[in-house]
């Protein structure tokens, strides 16, 4: 504490980004201010809510960068957030992306679905109202257009050539006029033509009735609605037909909430809703949202951004190059309105959720740590030995953090050095394995270990941290009753049963680790017990290798169906005869 005191003391008054580390050094939070003197300082001094006090009881140290302008603050702090992915840096970390049509921009041409925009000069049109909606419009177009098809050209016309979806470029000469007509035709389409292709179709529609021919009629008049279905639905927004997204937003206890209306064609096709966290000034992380939402998220930009009148639209103009309103009256003034109000609304709706979902997680963590006389273990890891008569081995270590999983920390363990069904011996080397992995490599400890079973593999883990690692980590064990559900915790040493009540939230708490570590243990045991069997049941068969064996785990999948199929069935696998006679040969002689 005294390095941040020292630090803090000689803040600059300039423009700039924070780094907030933990006792490890890991980032853990990345922040801009327009003066980082105040900002920073702003963090230990005065009050602040339950989470706010989580971050800064986290932090260890920290550094700054300075920067000539805010600008580039923003710029250098969507960079260090992509760099370093901070656990407290929460605004747009989910993988929610809309559904666009593309037209490449290649020699001849394609129509792609996609939810990936990159910059490779193809047409992108969207985002859509759903996935359904946007490939129902490429079919519709795919019929109407008919456009290249394959990814790569083939030497000889397909299927889409003899139903009238592609005019075959990989045959015949297409030329270029041919398909700028078909482009500029789609092109049209997506920028609101449809009615005039619709008044098309009714002709051509009426033109094949007429002439008796009601296949065909009938083919149009479900282009037709086609259309109607998936292109007039949409409630009509404004008067122009200027292509532009609307931000409200609105802040409460440390949260907000951004609400992005997407206007294309005069319509309302869509709306984004994030709700995160703040832990900064509301309005910079604000900016800080936006600039996220299109440079890293790769939204489209459209022709218009509608900000509300607190927001700094100049730095949006700069850094995104856009054409930025700020309505002070008007229709447009009303839709930066509505954003904000429902941005309002889902908030309010959202807190007793979140209420609640804290409720399980983070303050059964902190309720937790009260019981057990130790810091609030934000980080918990839980170990759990998993084999049937001493076969196949494994144990598995899973991660809560905050009282949630975190499965991309999830560790699983073949046991290397155990003979037999030595509980305790194993739950000794997979607490060394990882641990002493972890102290080479300067990783985060975890502040609360958990282990599935009773005193005797709590001694075992307290044994190989304390003597072998000098660690001094709390220790827990779950034992279960005899229905096999949670039963009670054991700590301490000699480890004693720590009194916590059966409907409390703590409790639950640690039943989801139990439930959790002992199916990813089972799961894994599972996996390895099948491999191990099918692998040494087929190995050493002539004629059996690597890629049959895939094979005949594909078809069979089990060795018991293939003690049970005859030659025919092997053959009709794919499998020649005479090999098929050496397994079957071989797994008649091998002991059930």
């Amino acid at each position: 504490m005294d390095t941040i005191r020292e630090k803090l003391a000689v803040l600059p008054d300039q423009p700039g980004c924070y780094l907030m580390k933990d006792q490890f050094g890991k980032v853990i939070y990345v922040g801009k201010a327009k003066v980082l003197k105040n900002r920073v300082r702003s963090y230990f001094t005065g009050s602040h809510d339950g989470k706010t006090q989580r971050l800064v009881a986290n932090i260890s140290d920290f550094e700054y960068i300075i920067t000539s302008s805010e600008l580039e603050a923003l710029l250098l702090e969507m960079n260090l957030i992509k760099k370093h992915d901070p656990k407290f840096n929460v605004m747009l970390k989910d993988d929610k992306t809309y559904p666009y049509l593309k037209i490449t921009a290649e020699q001849q041409p394609r129509l792609l679905y996609t939810r990936k925009i990159r910059k490779d000069k193809g047409k992108y049109f969207g985002p859509f109202v759903n996935a359904f909606a946007a490939q129902e419009t490429k079919k519709l177009l795919d019929r109407l257009y008919p456009l290249r098809k394959c990814d790569h050209m083939p030497n000889k016309v397909c299927l889409y050539y003899h139903i009238g979806q592609c005019l075959g470029p990989c045959v015949y000469d297409i030329t270029e006029e041919q398909n700028k007509k078909m482009v500029d035709e789609i092109v049209k389409f997506l920028n609101g033509g449809f009615p005039e292709v619709k008044e098309e179709l009714t002709e051509k529609m009426l033109a094949a009735s007429e002439d008796l021919n009601f296949e065909r009629a009938k083919e149009l008049r479900d282009q037709i609605q086609h259309i109607d279905a998936v292109m007039q639905k949409q409630k009509m927004m404004t008067a122009d037909m200027v292509d532009k997204d609307v931000f409200g937003f609105h802040y409460d206890k440390g949260w907000m909430c951004v609400q992005v209306f997407f206007i294309r064609q005069g319509k309302l096709i869509e709306r984004d809703v994030s709700l995160f966290p703040f832990y900064g000034d509301a309005i910079e992380d604000f900016l800080s949202f936006i600039g996220q939402f299109y440079l890293q998220k790769n939204h489209i930009l459209p022709r218009e951004l509608l900000l509300p009148p607190e927001a700094d639209g100049e730095l949006v103009k700069d850094l995104l190059g856009v054409k930025v309103i700020q309505p002070k009256r008007g229709q447009k003034k009303e839709f930066v309105e509505l954003a904000t109000k429902n941005a309002q609304l889902a908030l309010h709706e959202k807190f007793a959720l979140i209420e609640r979902d804290e409720e399980r997680t983070v303050k059964a963590v902190e309720n937790l740590g009260l019981q057990l006389n130790i810091p609030a273990p934000y980080r918990i890891e839980a170990f759990d030995n998993s084999n049937i008569h001493g076969t196949n081995p494994v144990s598995a270590m899973i991660v809560f953090e905050d009282g949630k999983p975190n499965k991309k920390e999830y560790r699983k363990y073949k046991i290397k050095t155990v003979t037999g069904p030595d509980d305790y011996a194993s739950m000794k080397e997979v607490v060394r394995r990882r641990y002493s992995r972890i102290l080479k490599e300067n990783g985060q400890l975890p502040d609360l270990i958990i282990i599935d079973g009773g005193k005797g593999q709590i001694a075992a883990a307290q044994d190989v941290l304390e003597n072998e690692l000098n660690l001094d980590i709390p220790v827990g064990g779950l034992a279960k009753d005899d229905k096999h559900r949670t039963s009670q915790l054991l700590m301490g040493n000699p480890p004693e049963i720590i009194p916590l009540l059966r409907n409390s939230q703590e409790f639950y708490l640690l039943q989801r680790i139990q439930d959790e570590v002992h199916r990813f243990a089972i799961s894994f045991h599972r996996q390895v017990r099948a491999k191990g069997m099918f692998q040494s049941s087929l190995d050493n068969i002539p004629g059996v290798g690597e890629k049959r064996k895939k094979l005949l785990l594909k078809k069979f999948g089990s060795i018991k169906k293939m003690r049970e199929a005859t030659l025919e069935d092997f053959h009709a696998a794919g499998i020649p005869l005479s090999v098929a006679e050496e397994i079957i040969q071989a797994l008649q002689n091998e002991p059930l």
